[in-house]
């Protein structure tokens, strides 16, 4: 595990478990960029849904930000970074990028790539009576998920759904509450997720299912709890 950015002057990170992708932190941004078109899956502002992604990009706003139009400022930053609009997904951050966390795993049926940006200034409760808005706020908990596996789209909505239980695991070990009743946090008021699968022949198996008994699902879990826990540690991170 590591935050490679964090005390010193690296600008690149080089993954282990996934040959070619590359996550490189710029002034403005994190750019993960794949090798080859990934099978997508996100609640990115921009490029989100399903679809063809080969880069992910988490650009830090602050919290004075005005978010009247994110998806615009989106696409205008692209513009300017010449990254194409087709086939990049864009998130917004509050949390400072050199607090960015790097887990990864792999075996001979998949690899798994995690970078979180993490920070819980505005910690929530799902399911508790809270006070909540019509619009959109640059995202607390950013998970950046890349996979080297063949997985169906079910097991990949599975994938996402074994991310986040264990995001909300996280939080819990680290007594993270709620802002307004106190209550154990779930997560933020703005985490997003992009997941990014390689559908690579060189795996025999295709998954069809991704929960925490089964062997990809486990690496998802311990990947995504982990660098939530690493980014947390980082000195400055808001945890009230």
């Amino acid at each position: 595990m590591t935050t490679p950015f964090l005390n010193n002057d690296k600008m690149e990170y080089r993954s282990v478990a996934c040959p070619g992708l590359i996550l490189t932190k710029h002034e403005r941004h994190l750019q993960l960029q794949a090798p080859t078109l990934l099978d997508g899956l996100s609640s990115a502002i921009h490029g989100g849904g399903m679809g063809k992604i080969d880069r992910i990009a988490n650009i830090y706003v602050d919290r004075l930000y005005n978010c009247s139009n994110p998806e615009q400022d989106i696409r205008q930053l692209f513009h300017e970074w010449d990254y194409s609009l087709q086939s990049t997904a864009g998130l917004l951050t509050a949390v400072r990028l050199e607090y960015a966390a790097v887990l990864e795993e792999t075996d001979k049926d998949a690899s798994v790539f995690c970078c979180t940006t993490a920070g819980v200034s505005n910690g929530a409760r799902a399911g508790s009576a809270r006070t909540t808005y019509p619009m959109y706020q640059p995202g607390t908990i950013n998970i950046m998920l890349v996979i080297d596996a063949r997985m169906t789209q079910a097991a990949m909505v599975n994938a996402i759904i074994t991310a986040v239980e264990a995001k909300t695991a996280a939080l819990s070990d680290l007594g993270i509450r709620d802002a307004e009743n106190g209550l154990i946090a779930t997560g933020t008021t703005t985490d997003s997720i992009v997941l990014g699968v390689s559908q690579s022949n060189a795996y025999p198996a295709e998954h069809r299912y991704c929960g925490t008994a089964t062997d990809l699902g486990a690496a998802i879990g311990r990947t995504v709890y982990g660098t939530v826990l690493e980014s947390f540690k980082a000195p400055g991170v808001r945890r009230s």
